[in-house]
């Protein structure tokens, strides 16, 4: 694509039109800032605070225990944990090892953990101590052989490791004995040689995400040490991040938006990382007026929840320099009443949208900061691509057509795990001899080359920012016995902007009530994690069809929508 065919580059402000990125590894990226700013903050947790300097060498410790465990380049280690210093510094410890990370939701069922660790190939697991039953039970249908434990208080500030353990410590289960396992205090004393770097390429693999697909089973993707550099270094350029800036890191580390944008972009700008283990819009609301963060990134439930928020109300908002919104639609109401609570509390900002998916590790695509358009995602970041094509083709659309949006450029994944035929599906060349990535999302793009969303192409629910996949949940359903047919949509919700619903009929359907819709959402909840699981259940005698027999989910959908509006 030439420079004539970028019209967003006049957009940019003082953003670089191109990027000149190290060919290391992400631990490399790391110690490189941390060779700029030994003394500077890397990361705030719940009131502990560490330096850069203190970060590489936690990272190095762990990375000598790590390779005494026997993890050698090429392994893959499973962390499963919330925003925690545990789960980033063992994320650049295996980095540093040659070893590959696999990133999953610490609260994932125990078939969904057994699933990830077998795709994975795992060696090693990370998470809480509150997880060791799920984990445990799942590692014995795994090739895992050892599992790391930590604690939340490991590193809390001594009194509120006290508070932690009296409110919420005292309920966890304890661990017994078990030879497999490995304290992460344990871990980070032990008597170690020191590890050398592993000999990495930039563009080998070094973290797998996962998202869903059609068929309902989440996909491994393969991201390179190259595209989350590429990702983080744009991220921090597209907003000025700098050793001066911080980051509410609110969203989660096993997802593309929480540790690419609110971890990796901090660290590769030498800023500073606020982690939030769990979110509630009072610990939010505190914490900014507390750390005063210069950047704050979310999805739309969050800075809903927030702008309601009392406390946040009474706070001096100055310190916002940028708010961006991704993972779902913003509804303009929210926009609007976020900013205002922003405008009467002393900020300036405005809640601008962005756009991404975990094949190009999360946000590629946002509004500048300088400059604002009514409904748009905004524009690419330096080195992406964009362009949108005619459905089903490689041809690309005028100029407001809709079509299916391709992006090409460094954050783009290597591929699928072991699925070279949905690879070669998504990633394919196009003329120009460019790989494109096509997203399955529908939109077009102004003359100015902003882009807007439409709607995805596949079939896909976003409930509070999380995908949700409806043929993961119906085949759960189909699993009742009591089930004939089941088709799950997405329901227009305030609060989480949509709800998973779930349409069935029974076999018997004089067994259709309350008994029986609580019995198949708890079937639900025994596989599936808690939001994919139906907040409601409806019964029918039959569902509409298309003409080709399958099932008219469209149509389901309508229907609830059109409820809503009587």
């Amino acid at each position: 694509m030439t420079h004539a065919a970028k019209p967003w580059l006049r957009f940019y402000g003082d953003v670089p039109q191109s990027i000149d990125y190290p060919r290391t590894t992400l631990y490399e990226a790391v110690a490189e800032t941390v060779g700029k700013y030994p003394d500077d903050p890397a990361y705030d947790f719940m009131g502990f605070t560490s330096t850069y300097r203190r970060f590489l060498d936690e990272i190095d410790r762990c990375a000598d225990a790590l390779a005494g465990l026997g993890l050698a380049k090429g392994d893959r280690v499973t962390i499963a944990m919330p925003t925690t210093p545990q789960g980033i510094i063992c994320f650049y410890a295996v980095n540093k090892l040659g070893a590959v990370a696999s990133m999953i939701h610490p609260l994932s069922t125990g078939s969904e953990i057994e699933f990830y660790l077998n795709l994975s190939q795992s060696k090693l697991a990370l998470t809480l101590n509150a997880f060791y039953g799920k984990f445990k039970e799942a590692m014995a249908r795994t090739g895992v052989q050892r599992l790391i434990l930590a604690e939340i208080p490991d590193y809390l500030p001594w009194l509120k490791g006290i508070a932690f353990q009296v409110l919420k410590g005292r309920k966890i289960p304890k661990v017994p004995p078990d030879a497999q396992v490995v304290w992460w205090r344990d871990l980070m004393k032990m008597a170690a040689p020191q590890a050398p770097r592993a000999n990495m390429d930039t563009h080998d693999l070094a973290v797998i995400l996962y998202s869903g697909g059609t068929t309902g089973k989440p996909k491994g993707i393969m991201l390179s040490n190259a595209n989350f550099i590429a990702e983080g270094m744009q991220c921090a350029h597209w907003v000025g991040m700098h050793k001066d800036s911080s980051i509410l890191a609110i969203l989660p580390i096993f997802h593309g938006f929480g540790l690419g944008v609110c971890v990796n972009a901090a660290f590769m700008g030498g800023g500073k990382t606020i982690l939030v283990p769990t979110f509630t819009p009072d610990e939010v609301a505190k914490l900014i007026k507390s750390k005063r963060p210069s950047f704050v990134v979310g999805v739309p439930t969050l800075f809903d929840a927030l702008s309601r928020h009392e406390g946040f109300q009474r706070t001096d908002l100055s310190c916002l320099k940028a708010a961006f919104c991704g993972a779902d639609t913003l509804p303009r109401v929210v926009k609007e009443r976020f900013e205002e609570v922003v405008r009467r509390q002393g900020g300036r900002v405005k809640l601008l949208e962005g756009y991404g998916l975990t094949e190009a590790v999360t946000g590629i695509m946002a509004t500048p900061i300088n400059e604002y358009r009514e409904g748009s995602i905004g524009v690419p970041f330096p080195d992406m691509l964009a362009k949108v094509v005619r459905l089903g083709t490689l041809e690309e659309a005028s100029v407001g057509e809709e079509g299916e949006i391709c992006i090409s450029g460094p954050a783009v994944m290597l591929g699928y795990l072991g699925q070279p035929e949905e690879t070669a599906k998504t990633l394919r060349a196009h003329a120009d001899g460019r790989t494109w990535l096509h997203t399955g999302d529908i939109g077009t793009m102004d003359g100015d080359g902003f882009f807007y969303f439409k709607l995805r192409h596949k079939r896909m629910i976003k409930s509070s920012g999380m995908n949700v996949y409806p043929a993961q949940v119906e085949e759960q359903l189909y699993r009742h016995p009591e089930v004939s047919e089941a088709c799950v949509v997405g329901v227009p919700d305030e609060a989480q902007i949509e709800r998973v619903k779930a349409f069935v009929v029974l076999k018997d359907k004089s067994k259709a009530g309350p008994a029986m819709e609580k019995q198949l959402i708890d079937h639900c909840q025994k596989d599936l994690i808690k939001w994919s699981c139906p907040r409601q259940i409806e019964f029918r005698d039959a569902l509409p069809l298309t003409l080709v027999g399958k099932v008219a989910y469209k149509v389901l959908q309508d229907e609830e929508i059109a409820k809503m509006k009587k």
